[in-house]
This record gives structure tokens, sequence and C-alpha cells, in this order.
């Protein structure tokens, strides 16, 4: 049996706790996962790559708010020129603002409305090159200039809601971006399928 003691950044003591396996066996729990940057490749071995990373990131944790929560923030924080990052989660009716990166979102879109609205009813991707030349498109940051939208669809064909990130940059996405959210998601999914299951 081994001690390990978990301080607070001022040196008090938390809590201690007697292992028994080795502490180097938990140390993944306990380490700040470092994002790798990739924004020096090519934009599809860069997609690659972040697949990776957000494979290792995911890995063994299947709790769906702490990895839509640790995704969001992982996609943000990797790729250039977001403002905005984060799921909707469909909730039976409608579209339900999850874990994000970025302003104050709307919290709730019906679907067909928007470009979430649209991704969730159609199941499609949607690439907006300029949000202001969509029908109906929702601002919920006035910064945003265009968005990607990928829906979130569970094996069995059930509608988990969509991945959506929006740029204040015009023409951010084009379909490099649409193959590279994709599967990005698909990782997502794959880790939260005992939840959507």
């Amino acid at each position: 049996m081994r001690s390990a003691a978990c301080r607070e950044g001022n040196g008090g003591l938390i809590y201690t706790a007697r292992l028994a396996l080795p502490l180097s066996a938990f140390i993944t729990d306990a380490v700040m996962f470092e994002v790798s940057s990739a924004s020096h490749l090519p934009k599809a071995a860069q997609y690659e790559e972040l697949v990776a990373q957000a494979r290792a990131l995911l890995a063994g944790e299947t709790d769906w708010i702490a990895n839509a929560a640790n995704f969001s923030a992982f996609v943000f924080h990797s790729l250039s020129d977001l403002n905005w990052a984060g799921f909707y989660f469909h909730d039976g009716r409608e579209l339900v603002v999850g874990p994000f990166q970025g302003k104050p979102a709307c919290v709730r879109i019906a679907l067909g409305k928007g470009v979430c609205g649209t991704a969730a009813q159609t199941r499609q991707t949607q690439v907006v090159r300029d949000v202001h030349e969509f029908p109906g498109h929702i601002a919920c940051d006035s910064a945003s200039q265009s968005e990607i939208v990928v829906p979130l669809v569970a094996p069995d064909g059930t509608l988990i809601g969509v991945w959506d990130v929006d740029s204040p940059v015009v023409a951010r996405f084009d379909e490099e971006d649409a193959k590279g959210m994709e599967a990005l998601c698909a990782v997502f999914i794959e880790a939260a399928l005992p939840r959507a299951a």
C-alpha cells in the first residue's frame, strides 16, 4: 500500500488516500492534457492529428458532460479563428445548449431553425461561408461571420444533438473542415455511446 495526498495551491491538505496500486498507475488522471499544435500542417493532416489527440483526450472517460466540456475546449483552443465552439443536445423536442467555449449562447433552438436547427432536422453537416446569407440565421454572437454545424447521430439513428463552431472570419470553413469536424465528432460519439445507446 502507498499513501498519496492531494493539496490545494496554498499547500493545505485536501485529502489523503491509501493506494493498492503504485502511484504511477494514477498519474494520467492527475496530469493536464496538453494540446500539441498542428497548425503548421496542411488542413487534412491537421485534422488527422486533432482526431488522434481527441481520441487520447476522451479515452476511458464515459461521462457525457465531462467529454463534451473537454472536447469543446480542445477544439476551441486547437483551431484558429474561432469565437464559439460547443454542443446543442436534443432533448426530444428541441436543441438545448450544452458545454461550450465562447460568449454566452442562445439556450434553446427549434429543429429546422437557424443553422443548428437545420443541421439537426436534415442530419446533414451545414457549412455556411457567410451567416448573413443564411435564411433564418440565429445570431447568438454578432461577431460570428461563418459557421459549421455537424449533426450528432447515434448508430441507431437517434439524434443526439449538434456540434456548432463559429468564426469571426467570412468563409473560414470549407469541405475539408466538414470532413475533419465529422471525424472529430465520430470520436466524441464513440466515447459517448454508453450514454447515447
